[in-house]
């Protein structure tokens, strides 16, 4: 009686030798570094680092008393800050191609259903993080100021600090960033079998707690920048039980496919 025939390896033959490996990751990284550095050279032209900074500071000035402006307590602040955002915003716009860069790089290596799992992953991680950011600077900042500023003294004329500022969305970009990430998170757990679709759906009610929490950690002590960051959350961990299901039943490796159907 003859034996059932393995499937043959799909990466049979496409080793390479480990030097190898290293220089492609070395070409790799210098791409990656000269496309941020070309994005950052035409955003030093224009618009300019300043006119950057503008950009970021725009939600805070529009609301801030008619007459005052923003200061800086350091000597170099005036330099130093709008370079990190020049930095900071041509990482961001490099960032597809940085990620394609690690994909190629990665993609050789892995099986073809593992490229129908990782491949939606990079594409969509990166643009819920771009959604967060937008909807953080678009919406949540706006209604930030706007409450702190009516609890404002009128004997209190408000001059921020262009550093903390910096500081400040920053911190927000990334919270809301990360937050609009919880898709992809319960994807991987779910894909990985770390945890089950049926135990993620039973989660619900702490995983609703758990998001007011840190909400109440990471934003202002202000109820409306918790609940724009809790509520999108709460809505992305059903959006990602739905596509866990989507994925799950998609990516399967060959032989679980044909165990299922067997």
């Amino acid at each position: 009686m003859s034996q059932p025939s393995k499937p043959e390896d799909e990466l049979a033959g496409t080793e390479q030798p480990f030097v190898e490996h290293l220089m492609e990751l070395r070409d790799r990284l210098v791409r990656a570094f000269i496309a941020v550095g070309v994005v950052a050279a035409i955003l030093f032209f224009w618009p300019g680092p300043g006119q950057l900074y503008d950009l970021l500071a725009a939600p805070l000035v529009s609301h801030l008393p008619q007459g005052a402006t923003m200061i800086a307590t350091s000597v170099i602040s005036p330099f130093m800050v709008p370079l990190k955002i020049l930095l900071l915003s041509a990482f961001l716009v490099a960032l597809p191609f940085v990620l394609y860069q690690v994909w190629a790089f990665v993609a050789p290596g892995l099986y073809a259903h593992e490229k129908r799992l990782v491949l939606p992953l990079v594409v969509s991680s990166t643009l819920l993080f771009f959604m967060g950011v937008a909807f953080c600077y678009f919406f949540v900042f706006g209604q930030v100021f706007s409450f702190i500023q009516s609890f404002a003294p009128k004997s209190i004329t408000a001059a921020p600090d262009i550093e903390a500022y910096l500081g400040f969305v920053m911190t927000m970009f990334l919270a809301f960033g990360l937050a609009f990430e919880v898709p992809i998170a319960v994807v991987v757990l779910a894909r990985l079998e770390v945890v089950s679709v049926d135990k993620l759906k039973s989660f619900r009610g702490y995983f609703v707690v758990g998001a007011f929490i840190v909400a109440a950690i990471v934003t202002p002590p202000d109820v409306v920048s918790q609940l724009a960051l809790a509520i999108p959350m709460c809505l992305l961990y059903e959006l990602g039980i739905w596509a866990a299901q989507l994925f799950i039943r998609h990516t399967k490796a060959p032989e679980d496919a044909s165990e299922s159907t067997g």
